[in-house]
Order: C-alpha cells, then structure tokens, then sequence
C-alpha cells in the first residue's frame, strides 16, 4: 500500500520516533505535499521538521510539488480536486484537505490522519463513496499487529508511546472496540469488510485470537 500523510499523523509518528512504522507498513511509499510541509509542519510540526527533512532528503517520504504534479500532469486535477474538497472540509481542515486531494490524484488507496472529529477527514471518507481508505495511527499499529509484523506487547506499548507524546488521550481499549466495530460488526462500507477479509484470508489471521491476546492487556 501507498498513502498520503496528514499533517498531525506525521507529526505524532515522529515525536514517538516511531516514524519507521509508517516506511514499513506503506511499503510502496508514504507522500506528502509540499504545503503540508512549508506551511502545517513549519507552524505545528517544528520539534520534528529537522527530522522530517532528513527522511524527504533520504526519499524515504516523497514530497509532491506543484512542478512536480505539473510534470506528471495532473497539476490541474490536483488543484479540481483541492476545490472540491475545501468545500467539504472548509479552510479550517487545509492540511487535510490537500492529504486528501494528493490521494485522490496520485491513486494513493490510502490516508493516514488522526482528525477523527465527526465531518473531519477519516469519518468523511468512511462515509463517502471514494477510494481512499482513512486511518488513524492506531489502526495502522493494529493492522500491523494483525498480520504479524508486532506482538501484542508491542502494540500497546508502541500505542501507549504515540498517544503519551503526542498527548491525544485515546485508549487503546476503545480504539480496538472502533477498529472492530469499522471492520467486523458495522462497517459504514462493504469495501472496508470486503478490504480485511481478503486480507485475513491473504495472511492467515486468527482474528479472534489476535484480540483476545490483545485484550488481556488492556
């Protein structure tokens, strides 16, 4: 999978020094655009710019300019699809709006952030009809506990790391009954269900016992 990055997601893997996480799950690269970074993260990100630059540098993250949209041209989609957005998102969601704009555009299936607040990005996508898949930072670190790549143990102390330096207030308890309920009991799609059973059947999960695991934990 591939995903554009979020302002506060980025800024909450980094400030953990969890950003690895991210490389290693979204293995067909991770992108950003280039205001995220000149403008969300120089004002809300600047503990952690200096190391964000470093792995852009490195190409571990991808930044997408203007120009470089304009040489794959679909600078104007990029820009239809920002419009469109900003309608739905208004001016107060910018960073959001262009995370979601470049997964639109470049074909990224998905999009890690950690606005959860109802008419914010992540509820939104899992109501509209669009191809691009929401999560959050703990469904990343449960999906990745899923299919093996962590421990239980792992989970919960990589969650509790994120949540602590970030200062977000989540539980995990309640961030596995959302997870559960999106996926399993009430997905607001029939792609996302669809989307985790071929996954389960691709890896072999033993859900139920993934959880119980889990849950003596939490």
């Amino acid at each position: 999978m591939k995903a554009s990055l979020d302002t506060n997601a980025v800024i909450h893997f980094y400030r953990a020094d969890l950003q690895e996480i991210l490389f290693d799950f979204f293995h067909d690269g991770v992108f950003i655009y280039e205001q995220i970074r000149n403008i969300e993260l120089k004002n809300h990100g600047q503990d952690v710019l200096d190391q964000i630059d470093t792995d852009i540098e490195k190409g571990k993250i991808e930044l997408y300019t203007d120009e470089k949209l304009k040489s794959q041209f679909v600078f104007s989609m990029f820009m239809y699809n920002v419009k469109e957005n900003r309608q739905l998102y208004g001016s107060g969601d910018l960073g959001e709006v262009y995370a979601i704009s470049l997964a639109q555009t470049i074909g990224a299936y998905s999009l890690v952030t950690d606005d959860i607040k109802q008419g914010g990005p992540y509820m939104s996508l899992l109501q509209f009809e669009d191809e691009v898949m929401p999560f959050t930072f703990a469904d990343v670190l449960l999906l990745r506990y899923l299919t093996g790549d962590a421990d239980e143990y792992q989970t919960v102390d990589d969650f509790n790391a994120i949540n602590t330096a970030s200062d977000l207030h989540w539980t995990l308890k309640s961030q596995v009954a959302n997870f559960i309920r999106r996926f399993f009991k009430s997905p607001y799609k029939d792609e996302d269900k669809r989307w985790i059973q071929k996954l389960i059947a691709e890896k072999n999960i033993k859900v139920k016992h993934k959880f119980v695991l889990l849950s003596k934990l939490l």
